[in-house]
């Protein structure tokens, strides 16, 4: 018999680690190549981890709730066939360690950086999921040290850590006192007096709703964001008359011969992706103090959910598609997304976003940046508008279609010149539309 080692694969170039959410196999059980055998969640997206081969899980090296690091073996797989060399107990456990040093080493780095850090010590180790509870709770070392945990040797899981915190009461209103009283001052640098946040008060005609697990994400990403960029915004109106017509009549062709719908999101995903080249200085990241010139174009294209919120599947190179290729990319990624069908790599890469608010029937918007891009554009609805007409005879009123561009871009690394440019640049784009264009 032959043991296979089960790792955590890679999930895309940003993702490093994943929180066991289920494990779908128990020990014991059989499994069939390319079946699934635990599934996972990252900052980005729920997934599944499939068996590469036909066996019988005989172990498991880690809990729900644990965080598993890219390349850590997960479980063990007992197949047939010859012996193959297997990791003795030592040598895991001589990788355990040194997972754990490295975990410390972080820790201690950004103790450096904070007031009040929580790490682990001694012998206990908290997982990077509790370290962040803890320190959204502003749970001292010392109270965390004091949890009574559940999980293996003693280990404090999330729910140990949750159960703390709602136990808390009048304790942890007195330890936020005392924190910001000597916080304060260092972060300010002058005497400034404390105000403590006023807590919602619900009475019992009120539903509570539990935030769900991607609500919680997408509120972190969104204010980590505004904390990051510099955010400022420019807009601009584009007349896509021409385009409206043309797609009137090109549409029912394309959905006859190529059996897709052809939406106006292709389109403008073309025109960025077109402006973009133009201006590559927005097709950048920002890392300390340097600029990272992304080479490929990969458009991050916001996309809404059944329950409501967003996910920003990447089409990439975007550059190099026809209108054709960009269709059925958009429309392949938004099913994907709808059906949750959507893979790591599915979202990951994305170096500039697009996001279509009129969708929801608004006219404009100020979208967040999608970190660590430096810019998004949102789309504002298309509206038939009475709209002065220039010509060589005299100006006249006319109607038109017309439509809001918002650019969004951060400031620190894009000035107003550049972000204006960029958004007129779509619009020339979109207004000089070629109506004699075959698709």
């Amino acid at each position: 018999m032959a043991k296979f080692e089960l790792k955590l694969p890679k999930m895309g170039e940003s993702v490093a680690e994943a929180t066991i959410t289920s494990w779908l196999k128990e020990v014991g059980e059989t499994i069939e190549m390319d079946e699934p055998v635990v599934e996972i969640a990252t900052d980005k997206v729920d997934s599944e981890v499939p068996s590469e081969v036909d066996g019988v899980l005989v172990e498991r090296f880690f809990n729900v709730d644990d965080v598993v690091q890219v390349g850590q073996v997960i479980a063990i797989i007992e197949t047939e066939g010859d012996d193959e060399p297997s990791k003795d107990p030592e040598t895991n456990q001589v990788e355990v360690e040194e997972t754990v040093v490295e975990q410390l080493e972080e820790a201690i780095t950004i103790a450096k950086e904070t007031v009040t850090p929580v790490v682990s010590s001694g012998n206990r180790f908290y997982s990077p999921l509790v370290k962040n509870i803890a320190k959204q709770e502003e749970i001292s070392q010392e109270e965390l040290d004091a949890i009574s945990g559940t999980g293996k040797d003693g280990r404090v899981t999330k729910n140990d850590i949750l159960n703390y915190v709602e136990n808390r009461g009048s304790k942890l209103q007195t330890q936020q006192k005392v924190v910001k009283q000597i916080v304060a001052p260092v972060q300010n640098k002058i005497e400034a007096p404390i105000v403590d946040s006023q807590p919602s008060v619900s009475n019992g005609d009120d539903e509570i709703i539990e935030m769900t697990r991607m609500g919680k994400l997408i509120a972190h990403h969104m204010t980590e964001s505004l904390q990051t960029s510099a955010h400022v915004q420019s807009f601009i109106e584009a007349d896509v008359t021409r385009i409206w017509n043309w797609r009137n009549k090109v549409k029912d062709n394309f959905e006859k011969r190529e059996g897709e719908k052809f939406t106006f999101t292709p389109i403008f995903m073309e025109v960025v992706a077109k402006a973009l080249r133009d201006y590559p200085l927005l097709n950048i990241s920002v890392q300390g103090d340097k600029i990272i010139k992304k080479k490929n174009i990969h458009l991050g294209m916001a996309t809404a959910l059944a329950d409501g919120n967003l996910i920003v599947p990447v089409i990439k190179n975007a550059d190099q598609l026809n209108l054709v290729g960009m269709a059925k990319q958009v429309n392949n990624l938004a099913n994907k997304a709808r059906n949750n069908q959507l893979s790591p790599d599915d979202i990951q890469g994305g170096t500039y976003t697009v996001t279509n608010v009129g969708s929801f029937g608004s006219i404009m918007g100020t979208p967040i940046i999608n970190q660590p891009q430096v810019g998004i554009l949102a789309l504002g609805a298309i509206r038939k508008v009475p709209a002065v007409i220039e010509t060589n005879e005299g100006d006249f009123i006319g109607i038109r279609y017309k439509m809001f561009l918002s650019h969004s871009y951060d400031h620190r690394v894009v000035n107003g010149a550049l972000g204006g440019m960029f958004v007129k640049a779509v619009k020339d784009y979109l207004e000089a539309w070629d109506v004699h264009r075959e698709i």
